[in-house]
């Protein structure tokens, strides 16, 4: 069967709106289930997609279709009914390859891609977010060759995790279910969606787990492990089905990620990621990332940015990074590291003492030009930054004892910073999270206590007022070093208590709506709202001499909206398992993008491709990116070694926010 993708291979790209492909099962002892199905290729639209070819299969699988669109403003696939409840799916993306394949494995990768686009048993959504699911997609499966992706084969995933081969034993499950219909009749009442329905098919059932991963593992488990038709999988019973795929590849291999943070999207769906440190050190970089919708970094490519970047006056940015309407993306300079490696003297006109600390960078996301040359002096340490709905930019200046009225809230007025508003606080409130509340020129934040909470932490809103003021409104003191912020569609906001392994709600008027644990939370520090209102935690573990991280974790709780939580369940309690959801090793060291063990030459090795973490954001296909932003070994990293190894994509897991760009 090889053979036969070779030729087409070797005969070059298909002529005209011609495709060539072949339907493959693993298994050689039913050759009859590849023959004469009917394979069709759709075009997948805001709501039904469009047939726009219909053939049937030969002896050997193998099939040819012609069609008048050879390209698509949305995406391409193909659809294979093996027998009633077994559909076989492969995405081609934006434009037909010259050859497809679709197999167990292209419909594993179409599954968890378009999770959230197949709630109506049918792919169907919004174009932009459908062709950045399509580029998720790839990262787990060829189209062309029906293998699993060199992405997935490879470091940083390969063995260092265990998506590799319980993408294998996804493969396997639908094996069983081609070869021994009775098995998918079992399996398919295990795979309800959200409102208790069973799926009609395997392509449906597996998007139903790709969004609710903690269904039955030890049974799933069982039933993949009845076939081996893609080895080696897993040997033994994940703790839930996600399907992850970790990047680190900045883009330079000299450049390797240290410490990442915090990301953002502009509106082509590029990834623009806060970096802290130099690697292997707690310094500052001056290099920033930006990533391609699928993680790859951007190169230059018809005039797109160049990851990595050092312009604009970049220097050890913290958690902060956002992006406006008017696609400028923000970052704040918090400057870590001893003065005699900061990347700006002393001298610089309007910096403050202890030079490079207190700064922001903007840069046009169209082609990564730097809007400011050394950065706009003002706000002291920023960590967060998030434009509000008027196109204001607001940020949590976490301020130092050195400097004198430096700690506060600033705004740039709309996105000016020329035109700056601030309210000085103490400085031992350490600002840090900052959420704008939805129709308003107003935010919350939080106020920290101090990185490690050494003083009382308070939730806060301020608003801008007519004349042009920032006023407080409200504050409460409340938990134990807060950190991040969100609001959901009412106003509510949610934020990470770290020291108290909790998060907390209030509602717009400053009433506690309760303080919520469970569901894996631990030590949480990012916090984000899905496009249900449900609420996706980042844990960062404790801060304690000896403490090993080594079981990172996101954490999934119900929201403001009663319709999207599970029957049973109300606002705050826990819908992730009790672990949370997990990305373990599969038995191999994890290794920085040069080769080196997370550690450094030499170091013992760890086996922990999720560290701690300090955010959680879901892109526009419901993809969640989880950053980790430390190592595990606390004892280590506190002194010389912090930085932590890439980030950690759930695939398909969330239901996608609002567009802002």
């Amino acid at each position: 069967m090889l053979s036969a993708i070779g030729l087409y291979l070797f005969l070059g790209s298909a002529r005209g709106a011609e495709l060539n492909g072949q339907l493959m099962l693993a298994t050689t002892d039913r050759p009859d289930l590849i023959q004469d199905v009917a394979i069709t290729l759709y075009e997948a639209t805001e709501f039904a997609p469009v047939a726009l070819a219909t053939t049937r299969t030969g002896s050997d699988g193998l099939f040819s279709l012609e069609t008048g669109r050879a390209t698509s403003d949305s995406i391409l696939f193909l659809s294979a009914t093996v027998s009633d409840q077994v559909r076989l799916v492969s995405i081609l993306g934006e434009t037909l390859p010259h050859f497809a394949t679709i197999n167990e494995v292209t419909s594993v990768a179409a599954s968890y891609a378009m999770a959230q686009f197949l709630r109506s048993g049918q792919i169907a959504g919004d174009a932009f977010r459908l062709r950045i699911a399509a580029m998720m997609g790839t990262n787990i499966a060829n189209p062309v060759t029906g293998e699993i992706s060199a992405v997935l084969s490879a470091p940083p995933n390969a063995d260092q995790t265990n998506s590799l081969r319980l993408t294998r034993s996804l493969a396997n499950l639908l094996n069983l279910c081609a070869v021994s219909p009775s098995y998918a009749k079992a399996l398919l009442p295990l795979l309800t969606d959200e409102r208790g329905q069973v799926p009609a098919d395997t392509a449906i059932g597996l998007a139903n787990l790709a969004r609710n991963p903690a269904v039955d593992p030890e049974l799933i488990y069982l039933l993949s492990s009845l076939r081996q038709g893609y080895v080696p999988a897993l040997s033994q019973a994940p703790d839930q089905w996600s399907v992850t795929v970790k990047l680190n590849d900045t883009g330079r291999a000299d450049i390797p990620f240290g410490g990442a943070a915090n990301v953002d999207w502009d509106s082509y769906g590029y990834a623009w990621v806060a970096n802290n440190v130099t690697q292997g050190t707690p310094n500052s970089t001056k290099y920033n990332v930006v990533l391609r919708p699928d993680g790859k970094p951007a190169d230059g490519t018809g005039g797109e940015p160049v990851s990595p970047f050092d312009s604009g006056g970049l220097l050890g940015v913290g958690w902060g990074v956002s992006v406006d309407q008017k696609d400028r993306v923000w970052y704040g300079n918090f400057g870590w590291g001893s003065p005699k490696d900061l990347y700006y003297p002393s001298q610089t006109p309007g910096s403050p003492s202890g030079a490079g600390t207190g700064s922001v960078s903007t840069f046009d996301a169209a082609d990564g030009s730097p809007l400011s040359e050394v950065g706009y002096f003002g706000p002291y340490r920023v960590q967060a930054i998030e434009p509000d709905d008027w196109g204001n930019i607001w940020m949590a200046s976490l301020g130092d004892t050195d400097v004198d009225g430096g700690s506060g809230v600033w705004v740039f007025r709309d996105g000016n910073p020329d035109d700056s508003v601030s309210a000085v606080v103490d400085w031992e409130d350490a600002p840090f999270g900052v959420a704008p509340i939805p129709g308003q020129a107003a935010a919350w934040v939080t106020f920290s206590g101090g990185l490690a909470g050494e003083h009382q932490s308070s939730i806060a809103k301020y608003a801008l007022t007519d004349t042009g003021e920032l006023k407080q409104s409200f504050i409460a003191p409340v938990g134990d070093t807060l950190k991040v912020v969100a609001t959901d569609f009412a106003g509510n906001a949610w934020f990470a208590s770290q020291g108290t392994d909790s998060v907390f709600a209030y509602s717009p008027d400053g009433e506690q709506l309760g303080e919520f644990g469970g569901g894996g939370i631990d030590g949480p520090w990012g916090v984000t709202v899905d496009g249900e209102g449900n609420v996706w935690v980042a844990n960062f573990g404790d801060l304690a001499i000896g403490n090993v991280f080594d079981r990172g974790r996101l954490s999934k709780l119900c929201g403001a909206n009663p319709a999207a939580c599970p029957p049973g369940l109300k606002l705050g309690d826990p819908i992730s398992p009790e672990t949370g959801y997990t990305l373990p090793s599969e038995g191999a060291p994890v290794l920085l993008s040069n080769g080196d063990p997370l550690y450094g030459p030499g170091a013992p090795p760890s086996f922990a491709p999720m560290m701690r973490q300090t955010s959680v954001q879901i892109d526009a296909a419901g993809n969640v990116w989880t950053i980790n932003n430390w190592k595990p070994r606390f004892d280590v990293d506190i002194l010389s070694n912090p930085g932590g190894d890439g980030i950690v994509i759930f695939v398909g897991l969330a239901t996608p926010p609002p567009r802002s760009h």
